[in-house]
């Protein structure tokens, strides 16, 4: 049960970002199914199976949507379960009567639901649209009432409703995009009168979002200064610019669809920018679900960073190249320091106590050592990252064949990630490596190891020409989920001024990855007019997390 506890934070936001995932693909695919289809279906009467195969799209999307919102929620709510029973020292089953016990028990009930409505094949006739509509708006509502609105005491009406609009709004626009990419592999007249369909609701979508973005700031934010100076204000805002790249792919498939005509080739570059879009919106999902684990801005009024303490640590300085030793650690210097009044005192025994261990409860002591250790750590890897990126740069243009093999470097960038990351725990320090994944700074550690060397090796497959097919997708999947990963890092940090200042650093990396990463999937994918300028932005996304990492600063 400890080893819950000490995991629970990270978890419980992977869990939480799935099914909010999860849960917006499903009202999506509701909302496309019930709402925008029916209209279109004298129009569609001629296209023969074209209008049963748009019918069977509706409703597969929703049955995975219910099947994955079910999984998700049953997962995130038992978790929370266990852990609200952990912390209360009770049995789970003393729980049961919990606020969020019987808002969840609603919404399962109420995605169950969807999903046996979906069952039957065929277009759902009226009243069965009905209840697929019903049962969506109670999904919403039950999640409204699992929110951060729920616990407020002061304009909770106001924020209840700003929840569910924004809810309704994302399930709108990006809720309904892969039922949209499958939608448009039809025939090109088909394809384009669903498309241009889809951008009226996607532009209503955008309007619920900003509602809800604006209820939003009175609620929790509120200040101009709370954007920056707090950990929920940096997340916030950062969510609002993925939404700015999401609303100028949009906007690109707006002008592709009713300005620009419908061929082949439009519906292409459209599929391109819808497949981008729905990486950004992950992202922002995976955003919206952190949001949860920190509390709103308007609650730290005094807890806040000043800009000027922001531009004093973001301000450029020489990167740091050389190691402070190892035993100049906090955690070294603390463990020698007990073990020297361990033999003064003349107690001899088999087994000492460590002075630290990861997740049991308390925060790890940190020194100027420790602080120079962390920066040459990530100055290191802004090196290794920037010359990725500008041999990827060099390898785009054809003249240097031996830059083919840059993702090689990765290697040893998962080398040192998975070495250097974690002083104290193996394999540099005395913790090994089971008790260590406990912490959960460690476990995203190793992840993120693994993870770049399996990036590393399936690239340089493809450099080769030796991996084709959805092999080929790797490296940009996994700049995806690093970048994800990164937007639910966490760190024991207890000076709140300290964790915002690393979330600022954080955050920008994440960005980047996303970015790179369907820069990349657009260039593997096509066609030409659209992979050639992405060649060149996902390399520069590299170089600008090598240059960012260089600048890093903890000090």
């Amino acid at each position: 049960m400890e080893q819950l506890l000490d995991l629970y934070g990270f978890v419980s936001v992977v869990l939480r970002a799935a099914e909010l995932a999860a849960r917006t693909a499903l009202l999506g695919g509701v909302a496309f199914w019930a709402l925008l289809l029916p209209p279109l279906a004298p129009r569609l009467a001629s296209a023969g199976d074209e209008a049963d195969r748009l019918q069977s799209i509706g409703r597969r999307t929703v049955l995975a949507g219910a099947a994955a919102t079910l999984i998700a929620k049953v997962a995130g709510g038992g978790l929370g379960l266990l852990a609200l029973a952990a912390t209360l020292e009770t049995p789970a089953a003393g729980v049961f009567g919990a606020d969020f016990v019987l808002a969840l028990s609603v919404a399962l009930l109420a995605v169950a639901a969807l999903g046996l409505l979906a069952l039957p094949r065929g277009a759902p006739p009226p009243g069965r649209r009905a209840a697929l509509l019903g049962a969506a708006l109670v999904v919403v509502a039950a999640s409204a009432a699992g929110s951060h609105a729920i616990a407020r005491t002061e304009g909770r009406p106001m924020l209840l409703a700003a929840t569910a609009l924004h809810q309704a709004g994302a399930a709108l626009w990006l809720g309904g995009l892969p039922a949209l990419l499958a939608a448009l592999r039809l025939r090109p007249e088909t394809a384009a009168v669903v498309g241009r369909r889809y951008s009226g609701y996607a532009a209503a979508g955008v309007g619920l979002i900003l509602l809800g973005i604006g209820g939003f700031w009175l609620g929790y934010i509120g200040e101009v200064e709370a954007v920056y100076g707090t950990a929920y204000g940096a997340m916030a805002g950062t969510k609002t610019a993925l939404l700015g790249f999401m609303l100028l792919l949009g906007l690109g498939n707006f002008l592709l669809l009713h300005r620009l005509g419908a061929g082949t080739a439009a519906l292409l570059r459209v599929r391109r920018f819808v497949e981008a879009e729905t990486a950004i919106g992950l992202a922002a999902l995976a955003l919206a679900a952190s949001l949860t684990s920190v509390p709103p801005a308007a609650d730290l009024p005094e807890d806040r960073v000043a800009w000027s303490d922001i531009a004093e640590r973001f301000t450029p300085a020489a990167p740091r190249f050389s190691s402070p030793n190892h035993a100049d650690l906090a955690i070294p210097a603390l463990q020698a320091k007990l073990d020297a009044e361990w033999g003064a005192r003349e107690q001899a025994q088999a087994n000492r106590p460590q002075a630290f261990t990861p997740g049991e409860g308390l925060l790890p002591p940190r020194n100027a050592g420790d602080i120079a250790w962390s920066e040459y750590n990530h100055h290191w890897s802004g090196l290794l990252v920037l010359l990725v990126g500008f041999a990827a740069l060099l390898d785009s243009t054809g003249r240097l064949p031996i830059t083919r093999h840059w993702p090689l470097l990765f290697l040893l960038l998962a080398v040192f990630i998975g070495v250097r990351s974690d002083p104290e725990a193996w394999p540099l320090g005395g913790i090994g490596l089971l008790d260590s994944l406990r912490d959960p700074e460690v476990v995203q550690h190793k992840l993120a190891a693994l993870l770049v060397a399996g990036f590393a090796v399936a690239e340089w497959a493809v450099r080769l020409g030796r991996l084709r097919g959805r092999l080929r997708f790797v490296f940009p999947g996994a700049m995806l989920a690093g970048g994800l990963l990164l937007m639910s890092h966490t760190h024991a940090i207890g000076n709140v001024r300290e964790a915002l200042l690393v979330e600022l650093s954080h955050l920008p990396l994440a960005v980047l990855a996303v970015l790179g990463g369907s820069a990349r999937w657009t260039e593997l994918r096509g066609p030409p007019e659209l992979a050639r300028p992405a060649a060149a932005v996902w390399p520069a996304c590299l170089v600008l997390i090598g240059v960012l990492l260089l600048i890093y600063r903890e000090a």
